[in-house]
């Protein structure tokens, strides 16, 4: 295996914004009356924007317009966010591993641009991304495998050179559905989910398994 770059998923890979969706879910849909579910949220996950939207609608056959629900979706998210941001377990770390292997990396997630823009900042390692891509930078969300496609193509690799880590079903999905080596890193949200076809399905950002999956060392 010649890996040459890595993309990293965002939401319940490297920061803990799962919970914070739920709650997002929860206020939503009880203000219609409803309650928000995991089957929800999994159905969601990964999708981008108004698709994530069009999945509450139909589960629940709500007559909301998507583009309204969508802005008041996000006008909560964007109140909770700062306050409830959390990382994931061993995230520091893992940078700190990436950046010793000398490969480069990026950031491939389904969340709007105008969020990404505000968790970047609360870290200490944006300026070592290779790039950025977020929803807002795809036609098709995932499972479609645009979004690592277009990932490869930043990082001027084939999609079989790149390392893509996922938590979810619909981002592994797409991962293996580019080429990519994938690994599926399963958080308390998505341990039901289904990873087929992935090189890997670790434990957390700590796995050793995933660790030696890169270069020990900068090549020269």
């Amino acid at each position: 295996m010649h890996l040459r770059g890595v993309a990293l998923d965002m939401d319940g890979l490297l920061f803990d914004t799962e919970r914070i969706y739920f709650q997002v879910g929860d206020v939503l849909l009880k203000r219609r009356g409803h309650t928000f579910t995991l089957e929800l949220q999994q159905k969601m996950m990964g999708r981008v924007g108004l698709s994530a939207i069009g999945q509450m609608i139909d589960h629940h056959e709500l007559d909301d317009d998507p583009v309204s629900l969508l802005a008041e979706s996000d006008d909560v998210y964007g109140d909770l966010l700062l306050g409830e941001l959390r990382p994931m377990p061993g995230l520091e770390d893992w940078i700190g591993r990436l950046r010793t292997s000398g490969l480069p990396f990026g950031l491939a997630t389904s969340s709007r641009r105008k969020f990404v823009d505000m968790i970047l900042p609360t870290t200490q390692w944006a300026a070592d991304l290779a790039f950025v891509l977020t929803g807002d930078d795809v036609t098709h969300g995932k499972p479609n495998p645009e979004m690592y496609l277009k990932a490869a193509d930043r990082l001027s690799v084939s999609p079989a050179e790149m390392l893509v880590l996922e938590d979810s079903g619909n981002g592994s999905k797409a991962a293996v559905s580019a080429g990519a080596i994938t690994v599926a890193v399963p958080n308390e949200h998505t341990q039901s989910h289904v990873f087929e076809d992935v090189h890997l399905v670790a434990e957390s950002l700590a796995d050793p398994r995933l660790w030696d999956l890169l270069p020990q060392t900068a090549r020269a």
